[in-house]
């Protein structure tokens, strides 16, 4: 791709944000409507507020993308489709999306505009960016848990833009692949309504505090280098965080780009938990990582704050204009105009008197002085016999020519829509019997005399090896969530040796995975986050013969999704809560003396969360399973998966049983969230 200049990238949460954004420097700002954010508890727009947002930015050469980028119940997706609309009724540059509804939606709706892939779709590898420059993506936003080598090998490689967090909170789990706010709180984190459990405190297996909490990313100073290796944009998380902050932060990048100082501790000052990590950029991923907001921290913020807004009180001036003087012997003519072709004019109240000096000095001094305006003076070109004006009447044509510049650089330019194209709603019935299919981390786990009762089995891609060749075409190899660094073409060769073997399928987690198994029989799993028909649609027309729900799914949501593939649903199984880079055991101990790959962590309230590493991720798991033996005649489902990790195989075919024969659990479980109505 072409190299273009690294936009800075900045968060709006609301007006006074947006102003602090475009005033200290951003090249581009993001923000969210009041419906479908994934910062719902952020100030976010109205539609009224939005057009004239992007009116302010584009008027000082700032672009505006709109974050419609949570998971969309299938009731939600007229309401997607107004949010489309009212993005592009304002003009809005891009649109940053997660469900591939909302992309589907979006191409039949404004196809005018751009698509961003959010970081909550989990692209953190090259084939994920290629598979979403196929379905007319023109920017990825990567996973935050990136190395910068790994940032590079993906943007120079990679056929549309990246975009990389250079500053603000971390989720400690992979974005889009955390349950646990929605399991534990019932505030789902992929509908923008996260309660942040993992800031709460937790002890590792009863030696000593550890944390969930990261500290916040700054890598303001990777900026020159994420520049070089061609990244597209530069984003600054914070839409829940105020005006001085983004101030702050936009300056401290503006500098770093520019191969300037910046002050690290304003910054740190302004928000942070026990400091900054550059952890994952600099591929050192250990304890230091984590840390909490401290009294200390609260302190430093309210001290240095009234400093900061001296960042954004006087608007930055970026937009260049050329003058053009007229002088006349009655008057005088100052043309402003920009490099769009807009032009304004204004005029002298009085005749010009004859000139002792050579007047143009004077002159340009004059009309430089553009501060508290966004624009910059340019060229300077003088017609006629130039003649003496006072400094009052130049500030005046100037002060008027750009006011009159400036309201109409400011006006709206809608993009056009059209109507998209709805599922009808369907309603998918409940089955008498409902088929199970058992997913098994290993092959040692499978209790063989479970398999002919079975509607199939699903095993890691790794454990191809160890299926017997009578049972490969009942076998759907699941493919991994996360493929960090080396495992995507260790993935990739895999599938190569395996595609001939005979196996029923691929299990798909990820998007990159329909690059990697283009061809070949797919399935979906729940790491797809699929929440509603058009989605659906969308990954059935991908490949998918059937698919996983999202567990956060009610079961009467469930009903409402009924593409032609089949779906499946979680019947049982500790639901892996979370899915980390960054290892919280190693608060306590560190990966050379961790022998059992993973442990537990305990919380306030005494639930012991079982962890597991493999793959070069952590696992955090539910204490108590999710179990519907006795009601899955009401999953309104294709097949129920009995999701097995940790267990023995002993206590696998005690879960199956179970299962099979219709019976209440005897021990403490969950519905999960298949009752509830998550926020």
């Amino acid at each position: 791709m072409a190299r273009i200049p690294t936009e800075i990238l900045a968060p709006a949460g609301d007006e006074a944000a947006l102003r602090a954004a475009v005033f200290s420097g951003a090249d581009a700002v993001y923000l969210g409507l009041t419906e479908l954010s994934a910062r719902r508890s952020a100030g976010n727009f109205t539609r009224g507020q939005l057009e004239w947002a992007v009116p302010f930015c584009h008027a000082r050469g700032v672009k505006v993308y709109v974050a419609v980028n949570t998971t969309i119940w299938p009731g939600e997706l007229e309401t997607a489709a107004e949010a489309i609309r009212i993005a592009a009724g304002a003009g809005a540059d891009a649109l940053i999306v997660q469900d591939l509804a909302v992309a589907r939606l979006a191409r039949e709706t404004a196809p005018g505009i751009a698509l961003h892939g959010s970081t909550q779709m989990s692209v953190h590898s090259l084939a994920g960016a290629v598979k979403l420059a196929q379905m007319g993506f023109s920017r990825v936003v990567l996973a935050r848990e990136l190395s910068m080598a790994e940032i590079e090998k993906i943007t120079q490689k990679a056929p549309i833009e990246t975009e990389v967090f250079v500053h603000g909170a971390l989720c400690v789990s992979v974005s889009g692949q955390c349950y646990m706010s929605a399991f534990l709180g019932g505030r789902s984190g992929n509908r923008g309504s996260c309660a942040g459990p993992c800031r709460l405190p937790f002890a590792a297996d009863g030696s000593g505090s550890a944390h969930l909490s990261l500290k916040d990313l700054s890598a303001v100073a990777e900026l020159p280098r994420l520049s070089e290796a061609g990244v597209a944009s530069a984003k600054i998380e914070g839409r829940l965080r105020g005006p001085e902050y983004v101030a702050a932060a936009v300056t401290a990048c503006r500098k770093s780009l520019c191969g300037e100082k910046y002050d690290e501790k304003v910054l740190q000052n302004v928000f942070s938990r026990s400091g900054f990590t550059n952890g994952y950029i600099e591929g050192k991923i250990d304890g230091r990582m984590f840390g909490v907001r401290t009294a200390a921290d609260a302190a430093a913020s309210r001290a240095v704050m009234p400093s900061i807004r001296e960042l954004y009180r006087r608007e930055m001036p970026r937009v260049p204009v050329d003058f053009t003087v007229l002088f006349d012997p009655e008057g005088v003519k100052l043309t402003a105009r920009d490099r769009n072709g807009n032009f304004a004019a204004a005029y002298s109240e009085s005749e010009p008197a004859p000139a002792e000096k050579p007047q143009e000095e004077a002159i340009r001094r004059a009309l430089s002085k553009t501060g508290g305006t966004p624009f910059e003076m340019g060229r300077l070109a003088l017609e006629g016999t130039p003649g003496f004006l006072p400094g009052s009447e130049w500030n005046e044509m100037r002060r008027s020519a750009l006011e009159m510049l400036l309201k109409k650089r400011e006006k709206l330019h809608p993009i056009p829509v059209a109507a998209p194209q709805l599922p009808a709603a369907q309603h998918h019935g409940t089955c008498q019997r409902l088929p199970i299919r058992a997913r098994f981390e290993s092959w040692q786990q499978v209790p063989l005399p479970f398999v002919k009762k079975l509607s199939g089995l699903i095993l890691p891609l790794a454990e191809a090896g160890k299926v017997p060749p009578e049972l490969r075409a009942k076998t759907v190899l699941e493919l991994p969530r996360a493929m960090f660094g080396a495992v995507e073409e260790r993935v990739k060769a895999q599938i190569a040796a395996t595609r001939q073997l005979g196996f029923e399928g691929y299990l798909c987690q990820n998007i990159a995975h329909f690059e990697l198994a283009e061809g070949l029989p797919l399935f979906g799993g729940f790491g797809l986050n699929i929440s509603n028909p058009l989605a659906a649609r969308e990954y059935a027309e991908l490949g998918l013969k059937a698919m996983t729900l999202l567990p956060e799914l009610p079961l009467s949501e469930m009903a409402k999704i009924a593409p032609d593939a089949a779906t499946w649903a979680l019947c049982y199984g500790h639901m892996p809560l979370m899915m980390t880079r960054a290892c919280p055991l190693q608060n306590v101990t560190d990966c050379a003396r961790c022998k059992q790959r993973g442990g537990t962590l305990t919380d306030r309230k005494g639930r012991r969360f079982p962890v597991r590493c493999s793959g070069g991720v952590r696992q955090i798991y539910n204490p108590v399973p999710l179990y519907m033996g006795e009601r899955l005649s009401e999953m309104p489902v294709d097949a129920g998966i009995a999701y097995f990790t940790g267990e023995s195989r002993e206590e696998a075919a005690r879960a199956l049983e179970f299962l099979l024969n219709g019976q209440p659990w005897p021990e403490e479980f969950t519905r999960g969230l298949y009752y509830k109505n998550v926020q």
